[in-house]
């Protein structure tokens, strides 16, 4: 296993420089109370609105009170990682190789990975990667890791032309450096292969955490009322609105106030499949890619086509393409994702059949019909800022953030924060004479703008076309 050593000191922020008031969490007997209060009964507790406004959720995340544990951690500690995507999965991970047991909760019906999504249609099948594409590899820590995959089968390289595509169909092909990375059977299987061999790590799925409660020197988490375990320390593994409303009221606010802090893009996603090879400039020609950046174009800004790059054998069978619309479009055309409107469906597919067409540089109208589309709308899509820091976590209420946001926006920066925090937290547990402060980190940090793909990170991809203007460059210094 690999580890990353974490600094303890990073952003040590004293609690009693900032709160108003602090909800002391004891154990062997003791309460949560709140200011010499007692804690309320189930009966009278106030349940949180999950109606509120962004307003009336800002103003009760920085009001709330601080948790403090008081309660020594125990000698089998057991963490709540709350997101099954590609970070939480490695945080789990890394907190069993430090013999630490942990409960994944995860929201997925059809399977674990969150941002790692592929879809299968049977009974073709067609089978498409509807968010994350491929992945590059920066970082000699994920590099390790990248090889251990590869060793068990789950990734291989993507040697299929790769490009950037400007309006009208002018393609220009990336050098071939760096290696590009895919899941062997998709991105999917990749995050329920993750935890097979795992022996420490617990999931539970489908589920949807509501409730965060620190009481007796743990945190009890809920789903809807219904108990799901007390934990010795939880991670929040996911973001967007419903990260935001699980932070609301719980005890947690310089947490919530850093996620609070996160932008996030949306991006839709058009799932298409075409009985024949997309024709390209309008002649005889077939694509002469199997992914392409699209430049010039309001509604798309990638293309891909599964069926090639996934090696899936088909003879004669149908093309799978997964197009991802530009965040822009997403901005514009953004509606609640959990109930998409005909109308905007409609409105959304047609514009981006629109942008794929006259990227390929083809005439009105000439796009083939396909014959089968999914529209799928990912409202908490990319990161546009970060805090720049591995990961966040609050010593004194024992909870922490990991994510692609905290380092960039990219599968490789998620792995890295899931293993800082999971060392982080390990590393806490495993110091119980030392001051808590020390273990504070990113709880203060200022976020800067994030610069990408409206598809993500991919670090040291560059088209032939860049390399000769840098070389140009060079040779006239």
């Amino acid at each position: 296993m690999v580890c990353v050593s974490t600094v303890k000191s990073l952003n040590v922020l004293p609690l009693a420089s900032w709160r108003p008031s602090t909800r002391v969490c004891g154990g062997s007997g003791g309460t949560v109370t709140m200011e010499g209060q007692k804690r309320p009964s189930p009966k009278t507790r106030r349940k949180s609105s999950y109606g509120t406004s962004r307003k009336s959720i800002l103003k009760k995340s920085f009001s709330q009170e601080q948790v403090t544990f008081t309660a020594p951690i125990s000698d089998d500690p057991l963490v709540a990682v709350i997101g099954g995507g590609i970070s939480g999965l490695i945080c789990a991970l890394f907190l069993e190789a430090r013999g630490v047991r942990s409960t994944v909760f995860d929201t997925g019906i059809h399977g674990l990975g969150g941002r790692l999504g592929t879809r299968v249609v049977d009974p073709h099948p067609l089978k498409f990667d509807h968010a994350a594409q491929f992945f590059t590899v920066n970082d000699s820590r994920f590099a390790e890791i990248v090889n251990g995959w590869m060793e068990r089968g789950l990734v291989r390289e993507w040697h299929g032309t790769v490009g950037e595509l400007h309006n009208g169909g002018g393609f220009v092909p990336f050098v071939p450096s760096p290696r590009r990375y895919v899941a062997t059977n998709g991105m999917r299987f990749l995050a329920d292969s993750l935890l097979s061999q795992a022996r420490l790590v617990n999931v539970v799925r489908p589920c949807w955490i509501s409730k965060l409660e620190p009481f007796n020197g743990s945190w009890h988490l809920s789903e809807n009322g219904k108990p799901c375990g007390k934990f010795d320390a939880i991670v929040i593994a996911h973001n967007g609105k419903c990260a935001n409303r699980l932070l609301m009221t719980s005890g947690l606010p310089l947490i919530a106030k850093q996620m609070k802090r996160l932008e996030l893009s949306s991006i839709w996603a058009l799932l298409a499949a075409f009985e024949d090879p997309l024709p390209f400039s309008g002649s005889t020609e077939v694509v002469p890619f199997e992914g392409a950046f699209v430049r010039g174009v309001d509604s798309v800004s990638w293309m891909a086509n599964n069926t090639k790059k996934l090696l899936i054998s088909q003879s004669g069978g149908p093309h799978c393409w997964t197009f991802l619309s530009t965040a822009a479009y997403g901005k514009q055309n953004k509606v609640p994702q959990e109930n998409i409107p005909s109308a905007t469906a409609a409105k959304v597919k047609a514009g981006m059949l629109e942008g794929v067409e006259s990227a390929l540089g083809l005439s009105k109208g000439s796009l083939p019909k396909p014959s089968y589309t999914r529209l799928q709308l990912w409202g908490a899509a990319l990161p546009t800022n970060t805090p720049g820091v591995p990961c966040i976590f609050d010593p004194f209420g024992r909870a922490g953030i990991c994510g692609d946001w905290l380092l960039g926006s990219n599968i490789e920066a998620a792995v890295l924060s899931g293993i800082a925090l999971a060392n982080h937290i390990a590393d806490y547990f495993q110091s119980p004479g030392t001051n808590a402060e020390e273990f504070a980190i990113g709880l203060n940090h200022e976020f800067q703008p994030l610069e990408g793909h409206d598809i993500g990170q991919f670090p040291g991809l560059g088209s032939e076309e860049k390399l000769n203007e840098g070389q140009a460059y060079e040779l006239t210094k």
